[in-house]
């Protein structure tokens, strides 16, 4: 599974997981405290984010080591940012003639902190890309997907 195959997946998961919970107000819950808390849940399973949207900068890199490099430094980035609990997600869009690239999902709800977060990535720092920012509310187990991506993933995505 490709890193944008996983990034659509978490976002479906987390939207379906929220949807499903307000769908279904009839059945008892058995709420499991240890893992809510572990998440960062609200009474309602859900959390704040905050979701970057990555665009086109206005500096692209030349096609060569540079460029090479600096997606190699962004990937580490998301991994070190991942390692830490501060990413959940991140993937990249496909061609999208409205410069859209990629996305991270950032288990903060201050929208500086994420602002702070990004601006250690090589892809920002070297204007091949901008971040757009945006609070947003979702269901806690999105945070559980770096593990569950671990347990089902034959290699690291490239």
């Amino acid at each position: 599974m490709n890193v944008f195959a996983f990034a659509a997946l978490a976002v479906t998961l987390a939207f379906v997981g929220s949807r499903a919970y307000a769908a279904d107000t009839s059945a008892k819950r058995v709420r499991d405290v240890e893992l809510a808390t572990r998440l960062g849940a609200d009474e309602r399973g859900m959390r704040q984010y905050v979701l970057v949207i990555l665009k086109t900068g206005p500096t692209r890199v030349p096609d060569g080591k540079q460029r090479d490099a600096m997606f190699a430094a962004h990937f580490a980035n998301i991994g070190r940012l991942a390692k830490q609990g501060k990413l959940v997600l991140a993937g990249p869009f496909g061609e999208d003639p409205s410069g859209w690239r990629g996305l991270f999902l950032f288990a903060v709800s201050d929208i500086e902190e994420a602002r702070r977060l990004t601006a250690t990535d090589p892809v920002i720092v070297n204007g091949e890309m901008v971040a757009e920012y945006h609070a947003w509310y979702g269901s806690a187990a999105a945070m559980m997907l770096p593990e569950l991506h671990e347990k089902i993933a034959a290699r690291k995505p490239e």
